[in-house]
């Protein structure tokens, strides 16, 4: 999800322009009839969409519809046959349309799109950098996302449909709901789907061949792999068979079982999931399953298909659940010290932003970083901890009642808070306010002493935190001679003070042990600007890279990892004397994580190399083998160039 950072500038400028838009006229897309016809031949799509809706206010003149720009609109009709006026609008791939009259709120109506155009794979994206339609000659795949028929109420508008897509007969098109086949003229096949539920049908593809049928955990799935890619179709029908087998046993009945999964191409979203449908990159798919990619998008069978957010202010609740839901299968097959690493970089992914807060997502950009960091990140550490909260007895209970009382409907916040409080029994208003609508983290500090009492110790203290809203139960561990005695204090705006009886002498107050709470601390603030440097690195934005590296190094100068990564931007401007000392500061600095070690000597060989000191890099490379580290394929990048020097690439110039 953190591909195509680029957007972040994209994301920027959106947010910069949102408050001098125009106001969109409120409606409700009901349902949709759609005619179409693809050619892979010559890469285009000719299509008829009928869109019944009805207006939520009155005096509405001006519907709008998003459309993507690849598309040309050559005539809307209206429920009376009447040709209507409309205009383009490239900027945010809008349609507008002009009705002959206003429409009363709740007024049924009806409005017919006669449209054509061609999706090559260079066109323009509603998201800059991230392909949603590709027709070519031997597959082709259109999403909802790419808005390839007019939608209104991007992911929160649910809707019913029947498309009818027809293609050349040597074709299968994929999509979502009943399919029924009509054979045409000049071998072509009409492919009819009737989705009768209100969700987000409409994602379609093309493929050749048959698919690999896998049965794994009673369930069924179908894979259209493409060449390479083949021999990944059984593995991963299996490990999808294994992860809906552990979904459902958490949040009930999916909305269907039996799963069709369709390789895009290296440009698509790794994942994207579509009723009965997930759609997987040809770089998504790799060379063994990718899990938390398989559980992301299945989970959204739930969290997506079944059950949608009622705005975008409230997608932290299927972005969310789909980030957790990762989280919680990780933490099923590989234990609990797998769930501690997940929720730690969830944690520090979640606080690289700091505002806006999740009630007012709808602000960024789709698909950029700070959107996961804030929709996915952000929301899974909200579902965290109010596991930690309820109590792992009601935390899966919420969910499942969450997923079968809104089934088919969309839900907010506030039904979120409605359904937690009455399976819980607690009210929950402070964590929603405090971790949904309301932005920042706390920061504590611990202040204890320590008595001793006629039948033992008593360890009393303050916990202090500058956000004056804050409250939230937070867990104490007393280390003591004897056995450790656990508390929870009930930490209420910036001082709460606690008392603890013990029978041995405290040697330690350890303050929320288990990172429950999603917080900053010196070492956090450290992970959250290597992080963001990161971020910058990703993009080549080498400049603001440093400056977050440096915030790291300010609170931590003995931090490896910022060490490293300076280091890492100094190697690709061929700055190689300060990429060598950078190098070396991270040898010398508390190595966390371990890995760094034996890097830090491959990157000093490959400075050697690239200067002409073979015997040096000889020596770094010897060294990063006697570590006998193998993170990421180490020691057969050290044994490559001990037998040959490296290269630097060629420069683009």
């Amino acid at each position: 999800m953190a591909r195509n950072l680029i957007v972040t500038l994209a994301a920027l400028l959106t947010a910069a322009g949102a408050g001098a838009q125009e106001r969109r006229p409120r409606i409700d897309v009901e349902s949709y009839l759609i005619r179409a016809e693809i050619s892979p031949r010559t890469q285009s799509l000719t299509a008829t969409a009928e869109v019944r809706f009805a207006p939520l206010e009155d005096n509405v003149t001006t519907p709008v519809f998003e459309l993507n720009n690849a598309l040309t609109v050559s005539k809307v009709v209206d429920g009376k046959g009447r040709d209507v006026q409309f205009s383009r609008n490239t900027q945010d791939f809008t349609v507008r349309v002009n009705l002959p009259e206003p429409l009363a709120k709740s007024a049924p109506a009806k409005l017919t799109f006669t449209y054509e155009g061609r999706f090559t794979g260079r066109e323009e994206s509603p998201v800059y950098g991230i392909k949603f339609a590709n027709i070519q000659s031997d597959y082709a795949y259109l999403l909802y996302s790419a808005r390839w028929f007019p939608i209104n109420g991007y992911t929160s508008d649910r809707y019913t449909s029947e498309y009818a897509i027809t293609a050349p007969g040597e074709y299968k098109v994929i999509g979502s709901g009943i399919e029924t086949a009509t054979a045409g003229e000049a071998g072509k096949i009409t492919h009819t789907f009737r989705f009768s539920q209100p969700s987000f049908a409409g994602s379609i593809a093309l493929v050749q061949g048959d698919p690999a049928r896998v049965s794994s955990q009673g369930a069924t799935s179908l894979l259209y792999f493409r060449g390479a890619n083949r021999p990944m179709a059984t593995p991963y029908g299996d490990e999808i068979g294994k992860v809906m087998a552990f979904l459902t046993s958490i949040y009930g009945l999916p909305p269907q079982r039996d799963l069709t999964i369709v390789e895009t191409d290296g440009d698509a979203p790794n994942g994207y999931s579509a009723p009965g449908i997930l759609f997987l990159s040809s770089k998504g798919i790799g060379t063994r399953p990718n899990v938390r990619l398989i559980s992301n998008q299945v989970a959204r069978q739930w969290w997506g298909t079944l059950v949608s957010p009622e705005t975008r202010n409230h997608i932290w609740i299927s972005n969310g659940l789909a980030r957790y839901s990762e989280i919680m299968y990780i933490e099923h097959t590989a234990g609990a010290a797998a769930l501690e690493t997940e929720i730690r970089d969830t944690y520090i992914e979640a606080l690289t932003v700091e505002n806006p807060p999740i009630i007012q997502a709808g602000r960024m950009e789709d698909y950029s970083p700070e959107f996961w960091a804030l929709t996915a990140s952000k929301g899974a550490a909200v579902v965290n901890m109010l596991r930690y909260v309820v109590g792992e007895d009601k935390f899966p209970r919420i969910l499942r009642t969450l997923a079968e009382q809104y089934a088919w409907k969309s839900v907010s916040t506030s039904d979120f808070q409605k359904v937690a409080e009455a399976v819980a029994g607690q009210d929950l208003r402070s964590f929603f306010i405090q971790w949904i609508e309301s932005s920042g983290a706390p920061e504590f500090k611990l202040e204890y002493t320590v008595f001793r009492t006629q039948k033992g110790f008593r360890a009393m203290g303050k916990i202090s935190q500058d956000l004056d809203t804050f409250r939230m139960p937070v867990e104490l561990k007393i280390e003591t001679e004897g056995n450790p005695e656990d508390k929870k204090v009930e930490v209420v705006g910036t001082s709460s003070e606690f008392s603890v009886e013990t029978f041995g002498k405290p040697k330690k107050v350890i303050l929320d042990p288990n990172n429950r709470v999603l917080r900053f601390s010196n070492k956090i603030r450290v992970a959250v600007a290597i992080r963001r440097g990161e971020q910058f690195t990703e993009i080549g934005e080498f400049g603001d890279a440093l400056k977050e590296y440096q915030k790291a190094l300010e609170v931590n100068r003995s931090s490896s990892m910022a060490h490293y990564r300076i280091a890492e931007v100094f190697f690709l401007q061929s700055n190689y004397q300060s990429a060598a000392n950078e190098f070396r500061e991270a040898l010398n600095g508390d190595l966390d994580p371990k890995w760094i070690e034996v890097w830090s000597h491959i990157s000093l060989g490959k400075i050697f190399d690239v200067t002409g000191q073979r015997e040096r890099a000889v020596n770094s490379y010897q060294q990063a083998v006697r570590t006998k580290d193998n993170t990421q394929g180490a020691q057969e990048e050290a044994a490559k160039y001990l037998k040959k020097p490296y290269e630097r690439p060629k420069p683009n110039y």
